[in-house]
């Protein structure tokens, strides 16, 4: 556990100074001991300098519009080569779902490479850094290994896990060309009702905070760190992006881009304890929170981000805007984009997510830095840290593909590690009725099996929301095994296996099967499209539930971002798993329901009875859960509340 304390302001600000002091000697030492091998180039294109040196060296010689170029990200689809040399472009994203075509590792590789040749066609050649949304993976790459959502990792409660999965990531990112992934998400999720809950690993800030160390597995192990540095060991790593900052999952009644109303205490002790693990693992950006805290918003919020998080926890590396997020501080109905720009900018942001309208922001950044409102000594802080984590990454010796990595993406060994993910995610909230045996494990050699419902055969209800397309998708999305495939390959040979997705009633007592499994739950969804004021089951859920549970022994696996209502339906189930949004190895299912490997999971958040009861956490005065956070049954126990 890493134990931090926030420093007062005037430490972070004599920092500054000692290592503007630090910089000034060596360079003067360097210009009166070195200055043949200065001739010979530029100070800042020598590795064997120290960072600072070459930050400092190559601010010195820049122009504001280079300078601007580097606090502007935009999007792939806009960045040609013309765009990328002629503004000094510093950063590229995908959207969600933004993919070159054909979705393919050589056609993302060739296009970043393209976009790094103009970016070093530049006058002083500083390479560009791309970025994309790996949250569960490689998840815009059709065929690379997806991981469970967040909300089950939390589940597992392992951190080791989460690092190999960091880790995996990682190569899966490198292997495309992509140095930079804008995960993890390490929101404490205080309402299911949000959109976004299902990015978050828990409800509580304890579990949120150990698994911080995904960061250590997306970056590397960062050997004698200052706290606050950014790091990324090699180039089989990627630079990782804390997010979003700060109180994202707190806003009122789950309502996505909302306000969290709460005073500093609670702010800091719910939701910005995990920051200062982040930072002091390395973390290389944070990403600011589209919400407000206390009707201010967060990519305006001076106080939060220069103050707190820059001075007071020392934080090196550079804070990055969210999609358009300068935007939403404009009234829509009377925009006012440039002054958007000074708010974010004078709050302490570094890089803007433009993404599409570069022209605006670059112009408007100009001249509000020849009005003298936008001060240089803010737009050096700024490039200070987007330079400072490029060369921390040997972007300037190494800024091309490694496509060597192509055969890490969905590699045979990264999905058996996600299908020990999903196993270790599932929680098993009932096993059996009150006095009859235990329904799980179910038995291999069954003569006849229901499988029904409508998440059981379809990756890309199993896998939710950001997984190749932004919201994602039902249907055959991309390379995985369904739940239905992996029933079929875990039972025996002579085992009949029936699938019928909606079965009307009468159908399974006609059927007599042995017993059935029933996989229901939620529609893929992102963010504002995922608030949900009522958390029913979709899709048929309810009457395939009704249909089958009451006709013989069912097993219920609810696949979804959160949990939902089930309360109504639990006299009929006789055995119940949350599977969360296990991603593309559906055998992880089988191999804990058929009794290869138990159940260890524990619930990360809190099953309420009813909406009317949210928001409900552990800890609250008022805590009257159908499971309480933390529950989970093992295999062979059939107790339930």
């Amino acid at each position: 556990m890493v134990v931090a304390t926030i420093a007062p302001p005037e430490l972070g600000r004599n920092r500054r100074w000692i290592v503007s002091a630090i910089v000034i000697v060596v360079m003067v030492s360097v210009a009166l001991n070195g200055e043949g091998a200065l001739a010979q180039q530029p100070l800042y294109k020598d590795a064997s300098q120290p960072v600072e040196l070459r930050v400092q060296d190559l601010l010195s010689r820049m122009t504001v519009q280079e300078k601007i170029g580097q606090m502007t990200q935009i999007e792939r689809t806009v960045a040609t080569p013309e765009v990328m040399t002629q503004y000094f472009i510093g950063s590229v994203l995908s959207g969600g779902g933004s993919a070159p075509e054909p979705n393919a590792p050589a056609a993302w590789q060739d296009m970043i490479d393209t976009m790094q040749q103009a970016a070093l066609a530049t006058r002083l050649a500083i390479p560009m850094i791309y970025g994309i949304d790996a949250v569960h993976g490689h998840n815009n790459l059709y065929g690379a290994t997806v991981f469970p959502h967040n909300i089950g990792l939390g589940c597992s409660r392992d951190p080791d896990l989460v690092k190999r999965i960091g880790a995996a990531t990682a190569l899966e990112v490198r292997a495309t060309g992509i140095p930079y992934a804008f995960a993890p998400c390490i929101a404490t999720c205080r309402d299911p009702r949000w959109g976004r809950c299902y990015e978050s690993y828990s409800e509580d800030t304890a579990v949120v905070k150990t698994m911080t160390d995904i960061i250590l597995g997306l970056q590397g192990d960062p050997p004698n760190l200052t706290a606050g540095v950014p790091f990324m060991a090699d180039k089989s790593k990627v630079i990782g992006c804390a997010k979003h900052y700060v109180g994202d999952g707190g806003t009122f009644k789950g309502i996505n881009e909302n306000d969290t109303i709460v005073d500093y205490d609670t702010l800091y002790k719910v939701h910005m304890a995990p920051y200062l693990d982040a930072i002091a693992k390395g973390v290389s950006t944070i990403m600011v929170s589209y919400s407000s805290w206390n009707g201010e918003r967060m990519h305006a919020n001076q106080y939060l981000v220069t103050q707190v998080l820059k001075e007071q926890l020392a934080f090196r590396g550079f804070i990055i805007s969210d999609w358009m997020g300068v935007d939403r501080l404009s009234d829509p109905n009377n925009p006012n984009y440039t002054n958007s720009v000074l708010k974010s900018i004078n709050a302490g942001l570094d890089m803007i997510m433009v993404p599409f309208d570069y022209e605006a922001y670059i112009s408007g950044m100009l001249s509000l830095v020849n009005d003298g409102e936008i001060s240089m000594e803010r737009i050096d802080d700024a490039v200070t840290r987007i330079l400072r984590v490029k060369f921390v990454m040997g972007l300037f010796e190494d800024p091309s593909v490694d496509r060597s990595l192509t055969n890490h993406l969905g590699s045979q060994e990264h999905r058996i590690l996600a299908r020990e993910a999903v196993r270790k995610s599932l929680v098993l909230l009932k096993n059996g009725q009150q006095g009859s045996q235990a329904l799980l494990p179910l038995k291999k050699n069954a003569t006849s099996i229901l499988v029904a419902g409508s998440h059981a055969d379809d990756i890309g209800l199993q896998c939710g929301g950001w997984t190749i397309s932004w919201v994602g998708a039902a249907g055959n999305t991309t390379i995985g095994t369904t739940v239905l495939d992996a029933i079929k390959a875990a039972v025996s040979p002579t085992t009949v296996v029936t699938y019928e997705k909606n079965p009307a009633p009468g159908f399974a007592a006609q059927l007599k099967p042995d017993y059935a499994i029933v996989v229901v739950g939620e529609e893929p969804y992102v963010e504002t499209y995922g608030d949900n004021m009522e958390l029913t089951i979709p899709l048929d859920g309810i009457p395939t539930i009704q249909n089958v549970c009451a006709e013989v022994k069912c097993l219920v696996i609810v696949i979804s971002g959160r949990p939902l209502v089930i309360e109504p339906y639990m006299p009929q189930i006789d055995a119940l798993v949350a599977a969360w949004l296990p991603g593309s190895e559906g055998q992880g299912i089988s191999d804990v329901i058929f009794g290869d490997y138990d159940f260890v999971g524990k619930l990360s958040r809190t099953w309420f009875r009813t909406v009317d009861q949210l928001p409900m956490n552990f800890g609250d005065a008022v805590y009257d859960p159908l499971f309480p956070f933390d529950f989970g049954l093992t295999m062979g126990t059939k107790e339930s509340l």
